[in-house]
Parts: structure tokens; sequence; C-alpha cells
């Protein structure tokens, strides 16, 4: 079991003021895979790495309502990773048991609605239907790959794509979705960015949490 990861560039800043405030400490039992997807805080430094995103097919998405993007690794096992660079923090993750302790420092809240808010996604599939979008409700914080998936939508067109999927790592890119006119909706990661060179405007659904109401585009 591995966990996902990737390098980018962010500021420093922002991961110190979350370490200083204790009440943003949140600590976690997890299984592998974590299904977290790592940034350095500075890149090329010894500044630990920090949440970019969470994928569905690990264990940490069902913690996805505290352990927010941004949240910084402070320890493994008890032991300190805050000042380690990136491949020093990936091989104590890999070297780790399952279950294994962590802990991560959070962030204040980004998103423009609470967790849990109920919001209207207009679902757009398919040329034919280009002007009339289906809307369905979901929850904000939820993964949108799976409200597409519990709502019908098809995700995954064609064999390949069915029997090929990487079920919702962040690998694949087959879940690609475009959103447009979203409310509270972040820009695209780095993360996303290097993923989809050839898809500018596409969001991964399986990395992606509701963050509030939207018109997605599907193929």
């Amino acid at each position: 079991a591995t966990t996902t990861t990737t390098r980018t560039r962010t500021s420093m800043a922002a991961a110190a003021a979350a370490e200083a405030n204790n009440d943003n400490v949140v600590s976690l039992e997890l299984t592998k895979p974590l299904g977290i997807i790592l940034e350095e805080v500075e890149e090329g430094a010894k500044s630990g790495v920090k949440v970019e995103e969470l994928s569905d097919a690990g264990s940490a998405y069902a913690h996805r309502d505290v352990l927010v993007k941004g949240s910084v690794l402070v320890s493994v096992m008890e032991q300190d990773v805050s000042q380690m660079d990136f491949d020093d923090v990936m091989d104590v993750l890999m070297e780790a048991p399952s279950p294994l302790k962590v802990e991560f420092t959070t962030p204040p809240p980004m998103t423009d609605y609470d967790v849990g808010t109920i919001v209207t996604l207009n679902v757009l599939q398919g040329n034919g239907n280009n002007n009339n979008p289906t809307p369905i409700q979901a929850k904000v914080g939820d993964n949108l790959r799976q409200v597409l998936l519990d709502n019908k939508f098809e995700v995954y067109k064609g064999l390949k794509q069915r029997l090929g999927n990487c079920g919702g790592a962040g690998q694949c890119t087959y879940c690609a979705v475009n959103i447009v006119d979203g409310d509270g909706w972040p820009d695209r990661s780095e993360y996303e960015n290097n993923k989809l060179k050839k898809m500018p405007n596409a969001r991964l659904a399986c990395i992606n949490p509701i963050q509030g109401p939207a018109t997605i585009e599907m193929e």
C-alpha cells in the first residue's frame, strides 16, 4: 500500500500559522492506503508536507470534514516530521505500520459554505444534453465522483474506462469533469495541473469535495 504524493510550491507562512494554534491539532489513526496527496510546505526545504487532496479510495477520506486541504503533517507514530524534507517524510510514512497514528495541524476553513450544507449541482452529460441540465442535491464536503456515481451518472464511459479506472485514487484521469459557474470552488490544484495538462479546464472528480453550487459538465 502506498500514499499518493506530489510536490509543489506553497506558502510556509500559512503552515507556520496553523502550527502555532494548538486548537487546530487533529490526531488520527489511519490504515493504509491513506489516500492523501501531499505536497511540500516549501519546495526544496526541510519544512514538512501538507495535504493537497484526499482520495475517496483511502482511509483518510472518512475524516475529510477535519483533514482539509492545507493541513500540515506534524508527526507520524509520535515522530516529529515537521522539519523534514519531502523524501524523508515519505520514508517515515512508508516504514510506518498499518494502522498508524498521525497528527496534523489544520488551517481555517476556506469554503464559503459550511460542511454539510445542501447545494444544487446542475449536471450536463453528453453533447445532446447541453440545454437540459439535470439538477441534483448534494452536501458540501461530499466527494464529487461518489455523488455523480450515486446519482447514476456515467462517470466512466466504455469498457476501457470501466475496467481500467483507478477507483478514485486520483491517477487515471477518467473521472475528469468541468466545473463551471461554481460558487465557493477554488482554482484547481497544482496536482490537477500536472495530471490534466491536455485538459486545462478539467477537474478530477475523485479528489474534489463539493464546495458549493455549480454546473458540472461531463462528456
